[in-house]
């Protein structure tokens, strides 16, 4: 089974990543958030409830969320194997997703703070279509504009570098345990996340057989 679990600060590019690889290996990419929203949207029970401790201010539990992600991979397109990502952040959950799901790949995607800081800071998204650039490695034809449906480019705010600076400090305290865990385990896989994309692939490819 190729059940994936990707870790890794915000910028090393697990997303990117994990789409490729959702592809090839024929197995969904999936998010906490978007297992959030798809419940929320369909007004399934663990929705409610999500829905409501949301409005609330108050946070998901573990127990909740991990209910949430068992669910969300009883589905038919998950049978042979996903990815997740953004799943298990603690070391509770992680506990807790170890006892549903034992057979599992964790990769963790190691890169420098400066180089994540630069990725970050240099992305611009579109407001209409949401499509992704980079103004050092990814930029628009033409400055500020969209190449696929010509809207206005902007810097959210999470990726100014305040905020992606706080963000870091976040996944160090609640998320960076979980690789000492797995490593601990012995069920953990390096990736070099500095590198591009496509050479990635392939090194994934070479430790993680289709």
């Amino acid at each position: 089974m190729n059940n994936f679990i990707f870790l890794g600060p915000p910028g090393a590019g697990k997303g990117s990543l994990a789409v490729k690889v959702a592809a090839d290996y024929n197995i969904p990419h999936i998010s906490t958030g978007d297992i959030f929203r798809a419940n929320i949207k369909n007004q399934t029970e663990l929705g409610k409830k999500v829905d409501a401790i949301i409005k609330s201010g108050g946070l998901v539990s573990d127990e909740i969320t991990c209910e949430l992600v068992k669910d969300r991979l009883s589905q038919d397109d998950a049978k042979n194997g996903f990815i997740l990502d953004g799943f298990p952040r603690t070391i509770p959950q992680a506990e807790m997703f170890t006892a549903i799901c034992p057979d599992v790949k964790v990769v963790n995607f190691e890169i420098a703070d400066e180089i994540v800081i630069k990725r970050l800071s240099t992305r611009r998204v579109c407001k209409a279509c949401g499509a992704n650039f980079n103004i050092l490695t990814l930029p628009p034809k033409v400055e500020g504009v969209c190449d696929k449906c010509e809207g206005e480019l902007f810097q959210r705010d999470d990726d100014k570098q305040e905020s992606i600076l706080h963000r870091m400090d976040v996944y160090r305290e609640q998320t960076e345990p979980l690789i000492n865990f797995y490593k601990e385990k012995g069920d953990i896989t390096d990736l070099d996340a500095a590198i591009e994309t496509s050479e990635l692939m392939g090194i994934f490819k070479d430790k993680f057989p289709m």
